[in-house]
């Protein structure tokens, strides 16, 4: 059964950047090394992972990175503190 994943990245600029991955070590290396990482986080780097949860569907991960994107910078600062 595949694990469905949401992330969140702290930029180098301090920006957060929201995604979904099935593969986390992998798709952080894409985004810190190579051409197949976001737009947004390519002139960013390094990144940073802060933040993951865990889902059983891809429907249910895509729909939590909606509810997470839409959220405002301080409530997504509240979500990564530890």
């Amino acid at each position: 059964m595949k694990k469905h994943f949401v992330y969140m990245l702290k930029c180098a600029d301090t920006s957060l950047y929201t995604g979904y991955t099935t593969d986390l070590t992998k798709r952080v290396r894409e985004h810190n090394e190579s051409r197949r990482g976001a737009r947004y986080t390519s002139g960013r780097r390094p990144v940073v992972l802060t933040y993951t949860e865990k889902f059983a569907t891809v429907g249910e991960a895509l729909q939590r990175e909606a509810a997470i994107k839409k959220l405002s910078r301080q409530a997504k600062l509240r979500l990564i503190a530890p």
